[in-house]
């Protein structure tokens, strides 16, 4: 395989993807609501981007720089949980009382999708409202604001609010206050204090505070770029929360701010250095768990539900440690192991504590505390295989080989699949769970239905490759005693797979999966859906993951040294 650096002509669509999509789009049934906003649409979907200097079709030239988009983003849930934890100590995650967001890009990080209807902006009021009297609830968490707020004197209240500002905004902001804003904050706690006390003043500012576009969104004024007048760049204190968020998914610590003070952040030199001290940081492995939790089926195994007759071992406690195992899998093999894509798609290894090898039929395996356990390769082989993934891509407690299917080409291989029109749901009912003997007898119709088989010749040929498992993911060679056939066949250049094994195995080996890994981490760093436009991030993106050996880690890197991650188009400030 040749390596192509990123000044190189964009590359086009995979042969296979561009035909696999074209025959999906014009399948009976199929609607193509591909272009818009978090619809998955591939970018051979969208008109062609003209180069601004010349008119002809984009290509990615070397030393042009190509800022990409970089849209206004509001913090997430999550993001909001985590930076009231660090400015003001809150634990409670309070925003997990907001309404969940949009997944838009996959990862509910989506600028398109974040934005504030005036009913979130009353929630909003109240979550600040609750964080704010939590902060000045006891003079002891007064005094954590500023020690001068611990029995403060009458005549020092105003000095020692000012101080609390001081301190206290620039870190919410995550920037210097500008002129006038210090006044404008103490004018707030002024209002609070008037016929009340000295902590309601200071929960008034800081139920302000929250509630400051400067908190919620994550705002770029940027700085000229003296090379390229046409251009900004990000200032130091923006590429500290550029880097914070992406990698911490919290703003800024003090080892980071003051690095932007010293202009270290200026360069890509600088930004690398202070992202690899980050990743070595353990902060960084809720941004892991967070981005997996969203690309896999996996984080609502907690509340799976299934026939207690029918699937006895299972129960929701089981499901949490399902989740569990995923999780310190891949934190394990991106970490401490090789840390390649293939290589956590094909380990043969997973994690274990007592109770779930029991639910596995694993013996020798004590105590709580997960364990890494050798697999049986010959019945599971890496990420795919694991109980959590199968159990999470079932939605009954039969298999779905359409839901499985979907997920693999959809997540894994960035095909997107088109929704089918209401009228064919009408039409067409799904397979009764009680009607043949296994899974692939249930779904025949699909192949013998023309409106259905335009797309399901696609997915279900992939999830029947996954049969070995049931609806819980436990490995069977049998249903309804009869013998399963495991195999099926993948689109495209993979072709035809014998089983689970030789599925992964393919998937790992696959250019294709390895750009797409590449292109979610893309979407979820820079928080958008990859459109054409963004073609020569994406194939900058790309090229240093192929470079890198397809090393997890190092992608993390490598999406801070892009020309989107330094510089503000114009007209984006």
């Amino acid at each position: 395989m040749s390596r192509s650096s990123h000044h190189e002509q964009a590359r086009p669509l995979r042969g296979s993807r561009s035909a696999i999509l074209a025959a999906l789009l014009l399948a009976s049934g199929c609607i193509g609501n591909v272009g818009g906003p978090g619809s998955g649409a591939e970018p051979g979907d969208e008109p062609d981007v003209k180069d601004p200097t010349t008119g002809a079709p984009l290509a990615c030239k070397d030393g042009v720089v190509y800022p990409g988009r970089a849209p206004l983003r509001r913090l997430t849930r999550t993001e909001y949980n985590n930076t009231v934890r660090d400015l003001l100590g809150d634990t409670t995650n309070p925003a997990f009382s907001l309404p969940s967001e949009d997944v838009g890009n996959g990862f509910g990080n989506d600028a398109d999708t974040l934005s504030v209807s005036s009913l979130l902006a009353e929630q909003l009021g109240t979550v600040a409202e609750g964080v704010a009297q939590r902060a000045t609830a006891t003079p002891e968490a007064l005094a954590k604001l500023a020690p001068c707020a611990r029995n403060v004197a009458a005549a020092d209240e105003a000095a020692c609010a000012r101080t609390i500002i001081e301190s206290l905004a620039p870190l919410a902001y995550r920037r210097p206050l500008a002129g006038g804003e210090a006044e404008e904050l103490l004018a707030l706690y002024s209002v609070g204090r008037t016929d009340a006390t000295f902590a309601t003043g200071v929960a008034t500012m800081i139920e302000a505070l929250l509630q400051s576009p400067d908190f919620l969104y994550r705002i770029e004024w940027g700085t000229p770029d003296p090379e390229r007048p046409q251009l900004r760049r990000p200032t130091g204190d923006e590429m500290a929360t550029r880097l914070s968020y992406l990698l911490w998914g919290t703003m800024p610590d003090e080892e980071l701010r003051m690095a932007a003070q010293a202009g270290e952040l200026s360069t890509k030199e600088g930004v690398r250095k202070h992202a690899e001290r980050m990743l070595d940081d353990d902060r960084s492995r809720p941004t892991i768990r967070f981005f997996f939790d969203n690309l896999l089926p996996i984080s609502s195994l907690a509340d799976l539900e299934r026939n207690a007759e029918a699937f006895p071992t299972f129960s929701r406690t089981i499901g949490s440690l399902m989740r569990e195992e995923t999780q310190r899998f891949l934190e394990h093999e991106i970490f401490e192991g090789t840390g390649s894509w293939a290589s956590i798609l094909t380990a043969p290894y997973t994690f274990m504590n007592e109770r779930l090898a029991a639910f596995y039929g694993v013996s020798g395996v004590k105590g709580d505390e997960f364990q890494k356990v050798e697999l049986d390769t010959t019945q599971r082989l890496g990420l795919l295989t694991q109980a959590g993934v199968m159990a999470g891509t079932t939605h009954s407690n039969n298999t779905n080989p359409v839901v499985r299917g979907s997920f693999v080409l959809q997540k894994l291989m960035c095909i997107p699949i088109p929704l089918p029109t209401g009228d064919i749901l009408e039409k067409v009912k799904p397979p009764d769970p009680y009607s043949g003997a296994t899974a692939r007898d249930r779904f025949s119709q699909h192949s013998k239905d023309k409106a259905c088989a335009g797309c399901h010749q696609f997915m279900d040929p992939v999830g029947f490759a996954f049969e070995n498992y049931d609806a819980v993911g436990l490995y069977r060679t049998t249903e309804n005693d009869v013998v399963i056939d495991p195999s099926g066949t993948v689109p495209g250049t993979l072709g035809d797979v014998s089983g689970p094994i030789e599925l992964v195995q393919k998937l790992a080996a696959s250019e294709e999966v390895q750009h797409c890994f590449a292109k979610r981490w893309s979407e979820f760093a820079y928080g958008l859906t990859l459109r054409k436009e963004d073609q020569c991030t994406e194939q900058a993106v790309t090229t240093a993951f192929e470079a890198s050996g397809y090393n997890v880690k190092q992608l993390l890197i490598d999406l801070t040294q892009t020309d989107a991650f330094h510089y503000l188009a114009s007209g984006q400030e």
